[in-house]
C-alpha cells in the first residue's frame, strides 16, 4: 500500500517539474565544473603570482579565500542563476516564471558588472604597487601621491565601465572624469614641473647618450664613475660616496666627460 501510494504521489507530479528538478542539478554540476575549470585556467595564466602583494589578494587571503578562488565561485554561481531560470521556464510558473525571466535579462549584465570591479581592484592595486617600485629611488615628496592617483583613476574607470554594464547613466560620471583628467594633468603640471623637466631631460640622455655607465664625469663640483642613469637621475659614485644627480641638473649645469 505504501509502495503504491508513493508511486501515485510520484505519478501525480507533472512532468514539467521533474525536468525542472533535473536541469537544477545539471546546473550545480556545470556550475561545479566552470568553478574549477575558471580557477585552473586563471592558475594557469600566471594569476596567483601576477597579483601577489595587491590589497585585494591580501584581503582575500584574511578571510582564507584568493582572488583566483573568488573569480572561479562567481562563475560557477552565473551559470547555476542560468539553471534556476532555465528549471523555472521548464516548470511553467506563471507568476514566478515572469518575475525571474525579468531578472535574467539583467543576470549577465550583472555578472560583467560584477567582474569589471573585481578586475578594477586588483589592477588599481597591482598599478599603485608597480608605479611605487617605478619612483621608489626618486626622492620627491610630490612622487608620493604618484601611486594613489594612478591606483584611483584605474577604480574610477572600472566603477565607470561596471555602472554603465547595469545600465545606469554614466553620461554624467564621464564628464566627472573629464574634468577630473584635466585638473590631474594642470595641477600634475604644477606640482610635477621639476620631475616633468627631469624626464625630458633624462629621455634625452638616455637616447643621446653623451655618457653611459662606467664613464667618468664632472658636473659642477662633483666628479666620479657614473653607476646608474634612468629617466630621472643619473647616479655618480666618487670616494665612497654616492651623488643622486636630477638629469635636469646635469644638463643645467652641463657636465664633462673626463677621457682617460
Amino acid at each position: 500500500m505504501q509502495g503504491g501510494s508513493v508511486r501515485a504521489a510520484l505519478s501525480a507530479v507533472p512532468l514539467r517539474f521533474w525536468l525542472a528538478l533535473g536541469t537544477l542539478v545539471l546546473g550545480v554540476l556545470l556550475g561545479w565544473l566552470v568553478r574549477i575549470v575558471t580557477r585552473r585556467l586563471l592558475r594557469r595564466a600566471g594569476v596567483p603570482g601576477a597579483i601577489e602583494g595587491t590589497t585585494f589578494e591580501r584581503t582575500a587571503r584574511e578571510f582564507g579565500t584568493s582572488t583566483v578562488a573568488i573569480l572561479g565561485a562567481i562563475a560557477g554561481y552565473f551559470v547555476f542563476g542560468i539553471a534556476v531560470f532555465a528549471a523555472i521556464a521548464v516548470a511553467e510558473i506563471e507568476y514566478v516564471a515572469q518575475f525571474w525571466n525579468a531578472v535574467a535579462g539583467f543576470l549577465p549584465q550583472l555578472f560583467l558588472a560584477v567582474i569589471v570591479l573585481i578586475v578594477g581592484v586588483v589592477l588599481g592595486d597591482k598599478v599603485e604597487l608597480v608605479v611605487s617600485e617605478r619612483f621608489r629611488g626618486v626622492k620627491l615628496p610630490q612622487v608620493s601621491v604618484l601611486p594613489l592617483v594612478a591606483k584611483y583613476s584605474v577604480f574610477y574607470l572600472a566603477a565607470l565601465i561596471a555602472l554603465g554594464q547595469v545600465g545606469v547613466a554614466t553620461a554624467a560620471l564621464i564628464v566627472l572624469l573629464a574634468a577630473y583628467v584635466f585638473a590631474l594633468v594642470f595641477l600634475g603640471g604644477l606640482a610635477f614641473r621639476q620631475l616633468l623637466s627631469a624626464g625630458a631631460v633624462g629621455a634625452y640622455l638616455l637616447l643621446h647618450q653623451p655618457y653611459t655607465i662606467g664613464d667618468e664625469i664632472r658636473v659642477g663640483e662633483v666628479r666620479g664613475i657614473v653607476q646608474e642613469m634612468d629617466l630621472f637621475v643619473t647616479h655618480v659614485e666618487a670616494d665612497d660616496e654616492e651623488y643622486v644627480l636630477p638629469n635636469n641638473k646635469v644638463f643645467a649645469d652641463g657636465f664633462a666627460r673626463i677621457r682617460t
